[in-house]
């Protein structure tokens, strides 16, 4: 099945770039049960893997649009993925609502980049989901140039995990994710060599959120979401940089079923960002990202 959408971009009120679908039909999940039982006491959020007729109730109640994707790390979790072609499925069948990307293992090298032609051509993903540390690989290796150069042919945004991370926390060890591979400085390689790629860097950058500023201000073709951190909780320097030098480059994302959007809004309310700018960080600014006319 490929994935068209039909999503009346003029109606919707937002889109939340950044939602986890982590189960197929089969009952398959992105990751070993302990991974997600860890990131669930580390949220303390409510139902860790909802359906996917679930998710689009919940933004179709909100008048949204939302950003569902899987985590393909074969390699590094020795667990094979969530169908990716069950999801665009599941996306298909909610197109008024949800906007399926797809996922690929960089470490699978030429595979990988066969795979991800093949999820762009043939299911119509719309972009690509990539976690660093959860898939064991540092992005700025010369070695996966040639598939940060092929997504950029496809024409789709490249969705990055950076900063802290929920995945593995409190597991022995961090169940042997490596913090470091998400530090934002090294999507400034890839930004800078491939720079028809458009980047969305996930989430507030803690540590780093410095570093994640000045690069998505420096680079035309990178993003910053906003997903996985309640924004009372945002770095006061991106809280600082949203109405002015970053109002072109946030974009809402909640990391539901992480975070609930209701709950992420009402913190988002209360911070001090001109009125101007916020519909830009709710729809506008995604909308360019997406490649949407």
């Amino acid at each position: 099945m490929r994935y068209e959408s039909a999503i009346d971009f003029s109606a919707i009120e937002a889109i939340d770039v950044h939602v986890h679908y982590e189960t197929d039909s089969c009952g398959h999940h992105a990751m070993p049960q302990e991974y997600i039982d860890a990131s669930a006491a580390y949220f303390k959020g409510g139902e860790r893997i909802p359906s996917a007729d679930s998710i689009a109730e919940l933004y179709r109640g909100l008048n949204m649009a939302g950003v569902i994707f899987t985590i393909d790390a074969r390699t590094q979790l020795g667990h094979l993925p969530n169908s990716i072609d069950d999801l665009v499925s599941a996306a298909q069948k909610h197109n008024d609502v949800l906007i399926p990307f797809g996922s690929v293992d960089p470490r699978m090298g030429e595979d990988a980049i066969t795979e991800a032609v093949r999820q762009v051509k043939e299911l119509g993903v719309w972009g690509m989901k990539f976690h660093p540390s959860v898939q064991g690989f540092d992005p700025s290796d010369p070695q996966y140039l040639p598939l940060w150069r092929k997504v950029a042919e496809l024409g789709v945004p490249a969705l990055f995990h950076t900063g802290q991370n929920g995945m593995g926390a409190g597991m022995p060890g961090g169940g042997g994710i490596k913090l470091r591979y998400s530090n934002p400085l090294l999507l400034d390689d890839v930004a800078a060599e491939v720079p028809g790629l458009t980047i969305i860097m996930a989430h507030p950058s803690v540590p780093w959120q410095d570093e994640a500023n000045s690069i998505a201000i420096h680079k035309p073709n990178v993003y910053i979401d906003l997903s996985g951190w309640r924004p009372k909780y945002f770095p006061e320097s991106l809280v600082r940089f949203a109405s002015n030098m970053l109002s072109e480059k946030l974009l809402f994302g909640t990391d539901y079923p992480l975070i609930a959007p209701e709950k992420w809004l009402a913190d988002f309310a209360d911070l001090p960002i001109k009125d101007e700018v916020r519909p830009k960080i709710f729809k506008d600014n995604a909308l360019r990202a997406l490649g949407v006319k």
